[in-house]
């Protein structure tokens, strides 16, 4: 997957969060997908402190067959300190590496992460789908931002995720009577459409079988 840089690593905080607002205003928030889905993509993300390094795993599965056709692995020192709000400059730059591995360009990229759900409308999913310029949208597990109400038991339920009187995601319940997910826009996606995706990429489980599959492999490579 060829992947051209978009900026800069070499950033401390503050430059970093004068570039979060910056690249905020460019993330597309309408549906702009090249062509119908046919694959979709996912990303693992951890931390080995004993030698100060980041790690990605990459997969791609087919759509809606949601079968695994590619996975790759990367590894980086970490750069980058530990600031809330600010974590994207930390772990993005290795899931760029495992991506640019990837012989499939997949259609669509789905992040364990926010996107526009994001004190400044700009987490891992929108750093990602600007970079890599896929349509891509963050489906987290736990909320950073935002409140929802009203939200029923049963799956394929939503709820809008709102902050600041603005909708920000969406609250998903992905099976009956379990914690939701929380879908906001990367790039290039609409709110509506980026529902639908995960919903559709989470036929069994909480989680999107992106996300599954991705820390599968990610568990079976550190074996």
């Amino acid at each position: 997957m060829k992947i051209t840089p978009l900026h800069d690593w070499n950033l401390d905080p503050r430059q970093a969060v004068e570039l979060q607002k910056q690249l905020a205003c460019e993330v597309i928030k309408e549906d702009r997908f090249d062509a119908p889905v046919k694959t979709v993509a996912g990303i693992d993300l951890g931390y080995d402190a004993k030698n100060d390094t980041s790690r990605a795993v990459a997969v791609v599965l087919s759509f809606p067959e949601l079968e695994l056709l590619e996975s790759a692995e990367a590894l980086l020192p970490i750069q980058f300190p530990y600031v809330p709000g600010l974590l994207s400059f930390r772990e993005t730059p290795v899931a760029i590496k495992a991506l640019e591995k990837l012989t499939v360009t997949p259609d669509l990229i789905l992040c364990d992460g926010q996107g526009l759900a994001h004190p400044r409308r700009f987490g891992i999913a929108c750093h990602i789908g600007l970079i890599t310029n896929v349509p891509t949208l963050g489906v987290a597990k736990s909320l950073l931002v935002g409140k929802f109400e009203n939200l029923s038991e049963t799956r394929g339920s939503t709820a809008p995720l709102i902050y600041k009187n603005e909708q920000v995601g969406m609250a998903l319940r992905t099976k009956d009577r379990v914690q939701p997910v929380y879908v906001s826009v990367g790039h290039r996606i609409s709110l509506v459409t980026a529902t639908e995706y995960v919903l559709q990429c989470a036929p069994k489980y909480r989680l999107p079988e992106t996300t599954r599959l991705a820390d599968k492999m990610a568990s079976y490579r550190k074996r």
